[in-house]
Parts: C-alpha cells; structure tokens; sequence
C-alpha cells in the first residue's frame, strides 16, 4: 500500500505516518511545507524507515503536488494539511484561506488528473480521505450530538474555512466520480501537540509555574480523542469507508475546559508537586470571540459500519499525554522557546 500524507509532520498528521508506516507497513509520502506548527521531529521514529519519504512542498504548488502523486504512485491520499489554530484564524484569517480552502482545490484537482490515468483495477481502488474538524457543525447546546446529516454552521475563519474545503471535497466526488471519503474529528490530545493548544499549553504551563490560561468561566465543553485512536480510525475509514460519505470520529469523553485544566493540575501535583497545588494557577481570561459552547461527536456510523472503537479514555489519555510531555522536553523544548503561551485569538483592528 503506498500512501501520501499531506501535512504529515503536523500532530495528527505524524500520528497518522507513524502509525501507518510502524504499524501497517505501508510506504508513506509525507508532503508538508512545514510550517509553525509542522516538525520533523514528530517523526524521529519512522525517518529512517525505508517505507518513509518526506517532500518539502506546499499543498497550493500545483506542479509540486502533480509531480509528486505522477512520481509516487500512491494508492491512496490522505489529506491532512491545514492551518488549523482557531485564535490565530482569528488574528489573520487570510492563510486559512488560502492553505484550507485554495490548496485543497489544488490538491483534489492534481489527485483527479493523476486518478484519471490510473488503470482500471488501480483506478476503483484508489481513495482520497479528506480529513476535517467537528467545529463545521458550530455550537450544541446542552442536549445533542452532531452527526453526519447535522447542517454546517461554522462559527469562526478556522471553521469556516474547513466547511468550504469540506464541500469542495463532495463536489469532486459528485461532480467528477473522484473517490472521495470525508471525515470530521472531534478535539484530538496527546504526544507531540503544538504547545500552543489548550492540553500541552496547560501541562507546560504548570511545569514551569505560569498562570494556566482558562477563556471565560470555563464551562465550554469538548470531547476529547486521543491522537492515536484517531490514527487507527483515518486509516479504517480510507480502507472501508464508503464513497461520498462522512465519518463523524469522536472519542465520547465530554469534558468542560475547566475541569480538564482541573485534572491536569491534579496530575502535575502527583507528578511535579509543588509547595502548593497547581490549581492556584488557574486564571479566568477574556473569552474567545464566538467560541462555540459545546462540541459533541455521534461516531455511531464510524462504529457500526467500520467496527472502530476509541482504545483511550480520557483518564487514560490524559495521564499519558502528561507523562509523555514531562518525559520528552526535547521536543518541546525548542518549539516552546519559538511560542511563549503568549495569548492569541484577539481581533486587531482591520
């Protein structure tokens, strides 16, 4: 199986090569432009594998993309480059733009020339697994779950900009026959989260005694999904998920900001105790324009269909992505020297 991974040196998208490359055995292209959040050191434990190559491009360089998939071959694409910060969409919409919504364009019409000239056998097998976010459905209330027929109302450019990339992903496949599988994933946590996110920002944060940033009362809720569940599941869904559908992905671990801050806390004080708890830390801040007030995730049809099932709770995934952040300071070490915690997310003036 040779596989292309767009944004492959990012969080999920190193989860997703090294699982496929360590545990499948397929032969993995990794194009990333690597940007602010993309590190090759997220791939330490696949560089070195035969079956892994990396290509330094950027998804919106339509020769650089078309002589890769004519070059590689592969047998699938899956497609996980974006800007993916929702404060700093908000800062400056216009990358969002431009990577989520112009190179997906770019990708999905290199795939569709490079698809047309598959023979016939390669041509019905092959797929591309366009993977996006929950944060298209917009806000729940207190009651509810998003599922796949739930209509998209995006609150934010982030989100904005992922629908869009979402319906261009359906209309190639309707419009032109591209095999195209689409997925919507709710928060992902674990190793080798950028320290900007609200998890490694957190637990670092605690390490070195900052103040523990929570938006508004704390009350908006997530669920949470482990990284590498999510690895297995984007890997399921390209091999058996059926054409022109979504796949909702999400982990059923509903957890309000303020009590996964809580817990981490709890954790630090077990792992890193202080003189006093790490809860001290904790200071309420300005909330996030339009931050949605919960997110929920049905992944009835990711379970029933495909037979996935979430291995990590989040008890379980939360003790072990703060372990992994105490264990491998040279990680985040330098990328944390690059983004100080410095707050994000408050619209300047145009």
């Amino acid at each position: 199986m040779r596989v292309v991974v767009t944004g492959g040196a990012g969080f999920i998208g190193s989860a997703v090569v090294r699982y496929l490359v360590l545990d499948k055995g397929y032969e993995v292209l990794n194009i990333d432009k690597l940007t602010y959040a993309g590190t090759e050191t997220s791939l330490t434990a696949v560089s070195d594998k035969p079956g892994y190559h990396f290509l330094k491009a950027d998804i919106c360089d339509r020769e650089a993309v078309s002589r890769a998939l004519f070059d590689f071959r592969p047998d699938r694409i899956m497609h996980l480059a974006a800007e993916s910060h929702v404060d700093r969409s908000i800062n400056g919409a216009q990358d969002f733009i431009h990577t989520n919504i112009v190179g997906t364009f770019i990708l999905l019409e290199c795939a569709r020339a490079y698809w047309s000239g598959l023979a016939p056998e390669r041509k019905d097998a092959f797929r591309f697994l366009h993977v996006s976010t929950d944060e298209v459905y917009g806000s729940l209330g207190e009651q509810g779950l998003f599922t796949e027929e739930t209509a998209y109302d995006p609150s934010s450019p982030y989100s904005a900009s992922k629908a869009a990339s979402d319906h261009l992903a359906k209309a190639w496949e309707r419009t032109y026959g591209l095999p195209v599988v689409v997925s919507n994933c709710s928060n992902n946590y674990g190793p080798y989260h950028f320290p900007e996110k609200l998890i490694p920002l957190i637990v670092l944060n605690a390490l070195e005694g900052k103040a523990l940033p929570v938006y508004g009362n704390g009350t908006n809720v997530r669920d949470w999904l482990y990284v590498e569940d999510h690895a297995r599941a984007l890997d399921l869904i390209a091999e058996r998920g059926r054409v022109g559908e979504t796949y909702n992905v999400g982990g059923r671990n509903e957890w309000r900001n303020i009590d996964v801050v809580t817990r981490i806390c709890d954790l630090m004080d077990g792992l890193r105790p202080k003189a006093a708890s790490h809860r001290g830390l904790i200071t309420h801040v300005t909330d996030r324009p339009g931050h949605d007030v919960r997110y929920a995730i049905d992944a009835t049809r990711l379970e029933t269909e495909l037979g996935w099932r979430a291995q990590e709770t989040f008890d379980t995934g939360i003790e072990k992505t703060v372990r992994w952040y105490l264990d491998n300071e040279w990680w985040w070490r330098p990328l944390r020297e690059r983004y100080c915690g410095a707050r994000l997310g408050l619209p300047a003036n145009p």
